[in-house]
């Protein structure tokens, strides 16, 4: 069964492979890797690095031959320091392991909020992700196509884009920043980058429309970069004041708990958003960070 038939056929509860009843998420499994880790105190690289190491490497999500798509956030018109995007560092690196895998190649794209060349030159993305070895495609609309959304909440279907329905691996590579309507925005939020139409209308009842979008396309893999945390007047962001550098990276097999985790280092309770409440009740992973606790490696 190939991906994108395999992602029609989960769209209820239980999406790809996420069902009720975690495991506990409080060292090693077995095989020595575990599902979720923090790795703090470092430059991007060896952030990332470590994260995959202490999951039991990128092997256990790439195998040779296949085709992996990297979601970055290229979204907004800014350069790095800003951090209204993904760290280019962080992207480029998980291009790097992917290859080293032994992966086909390596896709990267965004459907961006604001004119698309200028947002995949200067958030320095592009470039670092290229020069990795990634192809880095500008968002074709002829390339979205309609699925049909099993057990929504508020959808029944929307557009997605080929290229992310018919990768073998999909990776989600957040950034951790606020977000003037979802308080915060992070991997769940992140796919908004994979959608079609028009996504104004997303912005109504988005707790429950953005779930409904992640039952469709279900990374394997979320690495939630929180190197620089943009901390007010996101999610464009603009003054270097609402920056600060955290140095750390959150990595997991569960999209729910890496978001929570993310909340929860930002300083809110995963419960007081509505978008986690409703993606645990709909099967796609838990928010429980009592339960679910990362495994934590700093390099100082």
């Amino acid at each position: 069964m190939q991906r994108r038939d395999f992602i029609r056929t989960t769209g209820a509860a239980g999406v790809g492979g996420f069902v009720l009843g975690f495991p506990v998420v409080k060292t090693f499994a077995q095989e020595n890797r575990a599902d979720l880790v923090l790795v703090k105190n470092g430059g991007p690289k060896e952030l990332v690095r470590k994260a995959l190491e202490l999951m039991g490497g990128i092997g256990r999500f790439v195998k040779p031959g296949q085709t992996v798509v990297l979601k970055p956030n290229m979204s907004w018109d800014r350069t790095p320091e800003y951090a209204a995007n993904t760290n280019p560092e962080v992207a480029a690196e998980m291009v790097k392991l992917c290859l080293e895998a032994g992966a086909k190649k390596v896709l990267a794209f965004d459907r961006t909020c604001q004119e698309a060349r200028r947002c995949y030159t200067n958030s320095g993305v592009e470039k670092a992700m290229d020069d990795a070895g990634a192809s880095v495609r500008f968002i074709r609309d002829s390339l979205f196509e309609p699925v049909k959304i099993e057990n929504g909440l508020a959808l029944t279907e929307w557009d997605f884009y080929r290229d992310a329905l018919e990768a073998d691996v999909y990776i989600n590579l957040p950034v951790l920043k606020h977000h003037s309507l979802s308080r915060l925005s992070l991997g769940l939020k992140n796919t908004m980058g994979l959608i079609g139409k028009n996504r104004g209308k997303i912005h109504t009842s988005f707790d429950k429309k953005i779930v409904d979008l992640n039952r469709v396309l279900v990374p394997q893999l979320t690495v939630l970069d929180a190197t620089r945390i943009l901390r007010s007047n996101g999610p464009s962001g603009g003054d270097i004041a609402d920056v600060e550098e955290w140095k750390t990276v959150i990595a997991g097999t569960d999209p729910v708990i890496v978001d929570a985790w993310g909340v929860k280092l930002f300083g809110l309770e995963p419960a007081s958003l509505g978008w986690l409440r409703y993606a645990e009740q709909a099967g796609l992973g838990s928010m429980d960070t009592a339960t679910h606790v990362p495994l934590e490696y700093s390099f100082i």
